[in-house]
């Protein structure tokens, strides 16, 4: 619950970088073309991974409690849990509104089936990483790097369909980015169930 509510505040932060983000680029005036993706990968899916990954990294990765590795990826869905269900709040309230109630419930359908699940899933991408990265000390930087560089590209495509293609993959490629972490995910459980208990994280 506490990893869920610190998920929740991560995310007050985060919108704030966002906006300040927008605000540079605005500044930049840089073609729309350019502009977009840099705000799309670096400013919201990239900022989002890392908000994540802290509220994880300082509550949970030094507790002495912390001794297996399947409870990494399970703390780190958590966190994106908490953040999405804020994001969400963040998002709806301005359509609260009693002659609005069809477009909320629309919305709302579609952040769960989507922005939701995604948090989830790249999150737990990041955590299966942060799991390997435990047990292979040498290989530590690269794997948190690499799971990070992932979850975040994987997060910025989706959210750019959504946003830049007006044709039949403006939904195929989130569906088809979804499935394809749920698949991951999926097999990451079952690889990390099978690793040994870790003794200390630090």
């Amino acid at each position: 619950m506490r990893v869920f509510l610190w998920g929740m505040l991560a995310a007050v932060p985060a919108a704030l970088i966002e906006l300040g983000f927008a605000e540079f680029l605005q500044k930049l005036s840089l073609p729309a073309m350019i502009m977009t993706p840099i705000y799309v990968f670096l400013g919201i899916a990239l900022v989002e991974e890392i908000f994540k990954y802290l509220v994880v990294r300082k509550k949970i990765l030094n507790h002495p409690e912390l001794d297996e590795p399947l409870d990494v990826m399970l703390y780190m869905i958590i966190s994106a849990l908490g953040f999405a269900a804020l994001e969400n709040l963040l998002i709806l309230l301005p359509l609260a509104h009693p002659f609005q109630f069809a477009e909320t419930f629309l919305v709302s359908g579609f952040r769960f089936a989507g922005a939701t699940f995604l948090h989830a899933l790249t999150s737990g991408l990041l955590g299966y990483f942060l799991a390997l990265s435990f047990l292979k000390q040498g290989n530590r930087t690269k794997l948190f790097a690499k799971g990070l560089f992932t979850a975040a590209i994987l997060h910025g495509l989706y959210n750019f369909s959504i946003i830049e293609i007006d044709n039949g993959f403006r939904f195929l490629t989130p569906v088809i980015i979804l499935i394809g972490l749920v698949i991951f995910v999926s097999l990451g459980f079952k690889k990390v169930v099978k690793l040994k208990s870790i003794c200390k994280i630090k």
